[in-house]
């Protein structure tokens, strides 16, 4: 073999090394949650959150949290932070870090908006949080609940919550996961009968095991969920009483509801939870996905002596297929049907369809069905939310652009048949009149 083919033969070996090294650090990344390397750092970012803002201002001495004897910090966050007390969720099953403080005459009371998740546990030690940064996706933090000297202090949380808001269940990036599984009479999940995670695309019987949950949703033979039932025992899954669970719109024969802010758990919120948790998910992941792809894309273009940003089709196609799995999501392609109507027991639909923003005709992607589907105008209202206005912007393009396609009728994918062309329409209109950075194009289309 002559020296200029051995030459060409290992500088092909080497640019395979390169190749490998670079897809097992993407495999790593997504693998083994190993977010703190380069373009994301995870735990190193500086982060622009709800949290980390509310705590540069404590910091300040520009906002203060008050503490009551009865809800420690909770009342003053949640209004430091503009989440709803409409929104509160009640999950009886022990599965958070302080599960021994929690059952069902103590379940624990979850609260959000768009961009924020609080936790509150009575007795508990601390408030958990969990909120939404545009660069980084999810952030975890604890508020100590005890009184003590000095400004409150928000404590950025790891291993504690990665260890189950870091793995597949979460699209393998930090994220937010909602189980339904069978409860025991202490509150212990039954992990023999099976646990299932829930989204909007989860059948309305699997969901909501070991929640309690207020509101109608047309009976018990018209469609069911989980909620509100308890396992005979340790290794029954079976409840005495199937039917018990369904249109419960009163839970104090339950548990004591005046030792929380609200008395109700509400099927709506519940609902608009299944689908926003994991939204949020997948609008990490294409941003990761996207970030991880340049970074190994500008990597072999110097070892290819290729221009730093040229992307090949292979990078196109890592970039673009989460941002495809999260187009559809936020067109509700496999959201399970309603079989009849459902209805909540508290303030939350009205006030949260009031949130808006609305177009020249007053239409709103807040606006419910709740009939058939839940929302009346199929597109995900979480495109208004900082964290999809932090995608990279080449994911972003991809995803404005295959809305147009498909809002325009220029997409015939299988995957969008549901939408009907009046849905169709509505969505480019609000959408055209209520999102400032749309490209171009979608102005011209109108």
């Amino acid at each position: 073999m002559g020296l200029q083919h051995r030459a060409r033969s290992w500088r092909a070996f080497g640019l395979a090394v390169v190749l490998t090294s670079c897809l097992a650090s993407v495999s790593a990344a997504f693998g083994q949650a190993d977010y703190d390397q380069p373009p994301i750092n995870y735990t190193k970012a500086t982060l622009a959150d709800p949290v980390a803002r509310l705590q540069r201002r404590l910091d300040a001495g520009n906002a203060t949290l008050a503490r009551d004897a009865e809800f420690g910090y909770l009342r003053a966050v949640l209004a430091a932070l503009d989440v709803p007390v409409s929104s509160q969720a009640l999950v009886f099953s022990k599965t958070s870090f302080q599960r021994t403080a929690i059952g069902p005459k103590n379940p624990r009371a979850i609260y959000f908006d768009d961009e924020t998740y609080v936790g509150y546990v009575q007795d508990g030690d601390v408030l958990e949080v969990a909120t939404t940064d545009p660069g980084v996706g999810s952030v975890f933090y604890t508020l100590d609940q005890r009184e003590k000297a000095g400004r409150p202090r928000f404590g950025r949380e790891g291993d504690n919550c990665l260890q189950c808001h870091a793995g597949s269940a979460t699209r393998d990036v930090p994220g937010l996961l909602l189980r339904s599984v069978y409860p025991d009479p202490r509150g212990n999940p039954i992990l023999s009968a099976g646990t299932k995670l829930t989204t909007h695309a989860s059948p309305f019987d699997e969901r909501f095991g070991g929640w309690y949950v207020t509101g109608r949703h047309g009976g018990y033979d018209a469609q069911h969920h989980r909620g509100n039932l308890i396992g005979r025992g340790r290794d029954d899954p079976a409840p005495s009483d199937p039917r018990a669970g369904a249109d419960v719109t009163d839970l104090a024969r339950l548990f004591d509801t005046s030792a929380y802010p609200a008395s109700h758990s509400d099927l709506v919120a519940l609902t608009v939870l299944s689908h926003q948790a994991e939204a949020h998910n997948l609008i990490t992941r294409a941003n990761y996905a996207c970030k991880l792809a340049l970074r190994d894309a500008r990597v072999l273009n110097e070892a290819l002596g290729r221009p730093a940003d040229e992307l090949t089709d292979g990078t196109r196609r890592r970039i673009e297929a989460p941002a495809e799995v999260l187009v559809q999501y936020l067109l509700f392609c496999d959201e399970a049907p309603l079989a009849a109507p459902i209805s909540g027991s508290g303030p939350f639909a009205g006030e949260f369809a009031a949130r808006g923003p609305r177009d020249k005709k007053g239409r709103s992607l807040r606006e419910f069905d709740l009939a058939t589907r839940t929302f009346r105008y199929p597109l995900s209202y979480l495109i208004y939310s900082a964290g999809f206005d932090g995608l990279h912007d080449l994911t972003k393009a991809y995803v404005y652009g295959r809305l147009y396609d498909v809002l325009t009728g220029k997409a015939t994918d299988e995957a969008f048949a549901r939408l009907s062309a009046d849905d169709r329409r509505a969505i480019f209109e609000i959408l055209a009149d209520t999102k400032a950075d749309l490209p171009a194009y979608w102005r011209a289309g109108k």
